[in-house]
């Protein structure tokens, strides 16, 4: 059977990415001033969808990666140094930082893609406390050592008393931050789509499932392994960069934080691995948990987050995408046992 182009997914990811962008108008209509903290909701699903598609990528060629938190800290860094040392303008610190995480991840890629599991993992793991520790023996006037240093923000729409009140500014400074990271998440999908819809998702495929016999079949697996951690990284640096100016500050130990690769690695775990969909969703469901018992468990709801994500992964190992395929399946078989089910002897005709 021939395999469809990825024209039908790249279309249904316009339409979605176009919806979205019509939500902050939406919000405000209909929440007013609520509509502020429901719109960083919706940055904070963007952005962790970001990470998730990105870190699916790499997973894809089987490898476990544990340096998601070294390339957005790079991105991150990469915007802040560029600001002192050039004062360049603020949006070219963006691809400038996704450019500086693919270079690393190459240098990173090429000396321990040839590892395997856990050793490829370790090593992974450990770039980015070294990353750290260079970022804190950088000058204090650069990168303000263990402190860190601050960002101007990417929109500064100004108050002004009688004419804009201080929630329309905050409005507009959460919209314009929603449609950069929708911006990148649009990036995220076109990149997962055209992997899954080309050829290149058998050469992943091959390589994550056997790769002497992906050798034997033509694929090098040191390229391909190295070309989806490259394409990875420069996604997680740029989402890092965009963060930066959001937060408006950046710290060592909160920017390299392994929290970042935790959630990189458990939220397409939740929604499906291998998947475009499985991510986004796992990001928009996982966001809405975590608010909802941030509001009504606020000293415990960390543990009570961690045990609603161990049981969903214990009870759905192939994530929500399997989930819902599944029921599919028994939807699809059911209605096919009712179909060929013979007509009982003595109906309503006889």
């Amino acid at each position: 059977m021939r395999r469809r182009g990825p024209w039908l997914d790249l279309l249904a990811a316009a339409a979605f990415v176009a919806l979205l962008a019509a939500l902050p108008a939406v919000l405000r209509a209909a929440y007013g001033q609520a509509s502020v903290s429901y719109l960083a909701l919706g940055i904070r699903a963007i952005g962790l969808a970001v990470l998730a598609l990105s870190w699916d990528l790499v997973a894809r060629t089987g490898q476990l990666s544990l340096a998601h938190a070294a390339f957005y800290g790079a991105g991150a860094y990469t915007a802040a140094v560029l600001l002192k040392l050039t004062g360049a303008p603020l949006w070219l610190g963006i691809p400038l930082a996704g450019a500086v995480a693919a270079v690393l991840a190459l240098g990173l890629g090429a000396a321990t893609l040839r590892l395997y599991g856990i050793y490829f993992a370790i090593a992974t793991l450990a770039f980015a406390e070294v990353l750290k520790t260079v970022v804190k023996s950088l000058p204090f006037a650069i990168a303000g050592g263990s402190v860190g240093t601050n960002l101007p923000p990417l929109f500064r729409p100004e108050f002004v008393a009688g004419a804009m009140e201080r929630w329309e500014v905050a409005f507009l400074r959460n919209r314009g931050y929603f449609l950069v990271y929708l911006g990148l998440l649009a990036l995220a999908i076109v990149v997962s789509v055209l992997v899954q819809r080309s050829r290149l998702r058998h050469a992943f495929t091959a390589v994550r499932t056997n790769e002497f016999v992906a050798g034997v079949m033509g694929v090098n697996p040191a390229r391909t392994k190295l070309a989806a951690f490259v394409i990875s990284s420069a996604v997680v640096g740029m989402l890092g960069a965009i963060e930066a100016h959001r937060f408006g500050s950046v710290n060592p130990d909160a920017t390299f934080s392994v929290h970042t690769t935790v959630l990189a690695l458990v939220t397409p775990i939740f929604g499906g691995l291998y998947t475009t969909v499985g991510p986004i969703l796992a990001a928009l469901v996982l966001s809405g948990v975590e608010e909802t018992l941030k509001r009504t468990l606020s000293d415990g709801y960390l543990v009570a987050y961690g045990v609603v994500l161990v049981v969903s992964i214990l009870f759905m190992p192939r994530g929500l995408v399997g989930l819902f395929r599944g029921l599919a399946r028994r939807g699809r078989a059911r209605a096919r046992a009712e179909a060929t089910r013979p007509e009982p002897v003595g109906g309503a005709d006889a």
